[in-house]
């Protein structure tokens, strides 16, 4: 997702289990409420200053709750820093009750004024929203979001944004817009990493994230309810060792890649390809007629098998390790002859693509399989719209999981994998890689590891790393527009030798 993604915290938690967090902080370890706000508002502003190094002029919106009183502090220090600071609050000063009339207090005692909201549009050097923070969970409206949308015009303008904890109109739990909501360039939040930051709509409002525990002592967090654990290196160092030197192709699993109907055989040949470079010591391409020898030509490593609509494929599935399915399949007699022998397979599959839109029409459960919908397709295997997949990512993909077994991977910005033991999270990848055939390459990734040995979550998860890692390393050498699948290759391979310097 972005640079800082690696030194981020790998717990992460939604709205509730924060706030549990807070209250546990003040009430278990005796630390005053204000304190922890100047914690927050110091942290705040020590990043903002890294960020946007030249002092100039900063506006900064408040809200009335303890998010706007971070920002009063945040305030407070960019004064003394040498930034000419303009406060716009959202509600009267009689309104700040608690830590946050303390906040105000010392805001004002120190030759800060406040100005009351008039959707001026914004004339400054930086932009600091501290207008609503985690609690959120309604529409905004009325002025709050017409401040919102001030906010939005003046990033839009080449204004910096910072958010204070969270961007304003996110859910701090599942990344949904709550109708308006601040587009940032970078927040920094405190004590929990939040999931709605990471997934859904999060990523594209919060921007670079930074983290501080607030000086949280471990004991804070331990046997601590949490959602999610983010996918990290170092996890992908500890399942993928070196190789024993005296390894052959025979253990390093032999992938069958079954798709490929006529016009589409690109799909399952990068599907194929990328079983490779993800290191499987064999691959296996069943596809139409059409496409076996142009595809052999083209990859001569690939052994491609060119069937028509009544062909067994008994003696390949009895061969291989593992069975990728779908990128390509169509929806055509050819298609359901294909799909009945490898739903009828005792191997483990990756189900992809035309696959998934099938098992939608025929449900069934497997413990033996991962499936790898987009917000579509999952949609149309749990029976809810899209919008409902989009805004509840964490509900759709236990859904999928407990509906049809196995593991489920949800794809997309923030994309989650439930497995039997754990949910993950991959804060990595980027935009560059919404474009068709991308996840062509991920079922082969995944499918490749399933092959090598890794059992189906750990295939699942270190897959999806593996697969977001290699498209930032892409985006990275020429940009994100004009990304397509084939530029990852060589990438993967790179990052599924991760002892490698």
């Amino acid at each position: 997702m972005t640079e800082s993604s690696e030194y981020l915290p790998e717990v992460v938690y939604n709205a509730e289990q924060v706030a549990a967090l807070d209250r546990r902080f003040i009430e278990t370890f005796d630390v005053d409420g204000f304190e922890l706000m100047q914690r927050a508002a110091r942290a705040a502003y020590a990043e903002l200053a890294h960020i946007w190094a030249m002092p100039g002029t900063m506006v900064v919106y408040c809200g009335p709750g303890n998010n706007g009183a971070d920002g009063l502090l945040v305030a407070d220090l960019a004064r003394q820093g040498g930034w000419a600071v303009h406060v716009v609050s959202l509600a009267g000063t009689e309104k700040y009750t608690g830590d946050a009339a303390k906040a105000l207090s010392r805001y004002m005692e120190n030759g800060g004024t406040v100005e009351a909201f008039d959707n001026r549009p914004v004339e400054a050097d930086l932009v600091v929203d501290a207008l609503l923070g985690t609690g959120l969970n309604r529409d905004v409206e009325g002025d709050f979001a017409a401040a919102i949308e001030s906010i939005n015009q003046a990033g839009d303008a080449g204004i910096g944004v910072f958010a204070v904890d969270i961007a304003s109109g996110i859910d701090a739990s599942t990344g949904h817009v709550w109708a308006h909501a601040v587009r940032a360039d970078a927040t920094a939040t405190f004590i929990g990493l939040k999931l709605g930051m990471l997934t859904g709509e999060g990523p594209a409002h919060c921007g670079d994230i930074a983290f501080s525990a607030l000086d949280a002592p471990d004991a804070l967090y331990a046997d601590q309810t949490y959602t999610a654990r983010r996918l990290t290196h170092r996890r992908l160092r500890k399942a993928l060792r070196p190789r024993s030197r005296n390894q052959h192709k025979g253990d390093n699993g032999h992938v069958l890649c079954v798709g490929g109907n006529r016009g589409m055989g690109g799909s399952i040949r990068m599907t194929a390809e990328a079983a490779l470079r993800a290191g499987a010591g064999l691959v296996s391409v069943v596809c139409h007629g059409d496409h076996a020898g142009a595809m052999s030509q083209a990859r001569p490593e690939l052994m491609c098998l060119g069937v028509d609509a009544q062909a067994s494929i008994a003696g390949l599935i009895d061969a291989c390790d593992v069975i990728a399915v779908g990128p390509g399949l169509g929806s055509d007699d050819w298609a359901d002859n294909l799909w009945r022998q490898v739903m009828a397979a005792d191997k483990p599959r990756v189900v992809d693509a035309d696959a998934l839109n099938r098992l939608a029409r025929e449900p069934q459960q497997s413990d033996n399989w991962i499936l790898t919908p987009h917000p579509g397709e999952a949609g149309r295997l749990l029976e809810w719209p899209t919008p409902d997949v989009l805004d509840h990512r964490v509900d759709a993909v236990r859904g999928l999981r407990s509906r049809y077994g196995g593991v489920a991977v949800l794809k997309g910005a923030g994309s989650l994998i439930a497995t039997p033991e754990e949910l993950w999270l991959c804060t990595d990848g980027n935009p560059g890689m919404a474009v068709g055939g991308m996840g062509d390459l991920l079922t082969g990734v995944i499918a490749s590891l399933a092959g090598q040995g890794l059992n189906l979550g750990a295939a699942a998860s270190l897959g999806v790393y593996v697969h977001a890692r290699a498209g930032d390393a892409a985006a990275g050498e020429a940009g994100q527009r004009g990304l397509v699948p084939s530029d990852l290759f060589a990438a993967i391979r790179r990052f599924v030798n991760p002892g490698r310097p």
